[in-house]
């Protein structure tokens, strides 16, 4: 792919102008037409091309539903509708998903209720590390650029691969508005943590924030377009992505800049953006805009000013995220964290499914969202198979509440399947498996 459309760093010669994030409160009765509006308000048709595949990077925080954790799919219905309304060639539009250690992506996809919206609309589903979706080294496909990185060359001292789908690919993230225990909040910016980065991501934990810069750099030079559509009808406070006080906020943000709308979603969760290390540092390298003074609000400028407070994801840690704390940035990295560089690395994988699915889920979750899932969205939620839309949105919700997430020994028992998948697709394991299926009989 030719990069003549960018300058130094991966920035393109165009980002002159003044960052704008689109910002409309909704309802579920106009949620599909307030999405349109919010994208069109935000420019997206003059930033992804509609002569080149567009990949909807689906995000799946937690393979179980959970509010405000991971993509909803009205936001992926309404990004779907609106890009064929206005002149998208379905063909050419994918679902995109990675795979991690800890997260079951397929299950994922049916438990948010993400399969069917695809499905429905006759997308293409791409999971891309599967089948025979082939990688490029990322020096073959950002050249010099990656003599800029700030850290994952330090990472990764022979470079690592990228999928190869990705080059002059428009991509179009879906994250939600949400709290992250490693970097106080997550959104646009690290949606593209999984797609672009093995799944030996974990290694950069210890640098997450400079990583998430080095990713967007990278996603300035390879792609032909980056949008960013967020959800913020439910959004997470606390430890998160996963163990969160989910909120009813009724709001969803647009913008071409990945940074301003991160910048935007921390300011109404009452952060001051510029102290959050990975939103200055992609501002001081002029790959976006993280200070909202200067960002254009375009919509609903009154709600846009909000401040939410939420208190965070330091102050009631859970005992997994104060234990990543003190292997990442603690007393336990030089004793432990080496470990997780090694086939010793599943440990810790297991340690996170057992505690997340295994314990929190099932004895915390039903009580921590029984108020969201008594609203409006959570009865769109619970009755999304038998909804009927109109032009505008989902006039009638259903008048069956929602179901409580599963609970007790029921979750506990599908914890087990999924402990043993993260055991059998564990990187450590899988690349051993991969090396005897293709070393010569003869070489064993």
């Amino acid at each position: 792919m030719s990069t003549e459309a960018f300058g130094e760093g991966g920035q393109r010669n165009d980002n002159m102008t003044r960052s704008k994030v689109a910002l409309l409160t909704t309802t579920p009765a106009t949620v599909l037409r307030d999405y349109h509006e919010v994208m069109n308000l935000a420019g997206y048709q003059d930033v992804l091309p509609k002569d080149v595949d567009t990949a909807l990077k689906v995000n799946i925080s937690w393979h179980f539903f959970f509010p405000g954790s991971s993509t909803t799919p009205w936001q992926l219905d309404g990004v779907i509708r609106a890009m064929k309304q206005d002149g998208y060639d379905p063909a050419l539009i994918h679902a995109c998903h990675n795979r991690t250690v800890v997260i079951d992506a397929h299950l994922g996809e049916v438990e948010n209720k993400h399969l069917p919206v695809v499905q429905a609309h006759g997308l293409a589903n791409v999971h891309l590390y599967e089948g025979d979706e082939p990688w490029i080294h990322i020096r073959d496909a950002v050249g010099d650029l990656a003599d800029k990185f700030l850290c994952l060359n330090d990472v990764y001292p022979d470079g690592f691969m990228i999928p190869r789908r990705f080059i002059g690919e428009n991509i179009l993230h879906l994250p939600t508005v949400k709290t992250h225990v490693f970097t106080t909040t997550t959104g646009a910016m690290k949606n593209a943590f999984g797609g672009l980065l093995n799944e030996r991501r974990h290694w950069t934990h210890p640098v997450i924030h400079e990583t998430l810069v080095d990713l967007l750099m990278i996603q300035k030079r390879i792609h032909r377009g980056v949008f960013a559509v967020m959800d913020g009808t439910f959004a997470g406070d606390g430890p998160g992505p996963r163990c969160m006080v989910p909120h009813v906020k009724n709001v969803i943000l647009a913008s071409a800049d990945q940074v301003a709308i991160d910048a935007v979603a921390a300011k109404l969760m009452g952060f001051d953006p510029l102290s959050i290390k990975y939103i200055r540092l992609a501002h001081d390298a002029g790959l976006g805009c993280g200070d909202p003074r200067e960002i254009e609000i375009v919509g609903d400028t009154a709600a846009a000013a909000q401040n939410w407070n939420f208190v965070g994801p330091f102050k009631q840690m859970t005992f997994a995220s104060r234990m990543q704390h003190l292997i990442y940035w603690g007393p336990l990295r030089r004793p432990v964290e080496w470990s997780l560089k090694t086939v010793l690395a599943p440990w810790a994988y297991i340690a996170s499914v057992l505690y997340h699915d295994s314990f929190w889920y099932p004895w915390n979750a039903e009580a921590v969202t029984r108020q969201v899932l008594a609203s409006e969205w959570g009865r769109l939620f619970r009755n999304w198979e038998q909804v009927k839309a109109d032009a505008y949105g989902f006039p009638d919700v259903g008048a069956t509440p929602a179901d409580a997430p599963r609970a007790g020994a029921r979750a506990l028992a599908q914890s087990v399947g999924i402990l043993g998948t993260c055991i059998k697709e564990a990187p450590e394991f899988a690349s051993r498996r991969r090396r005897a299926r293709h070393t010569p009989p003869h070489a064993a």
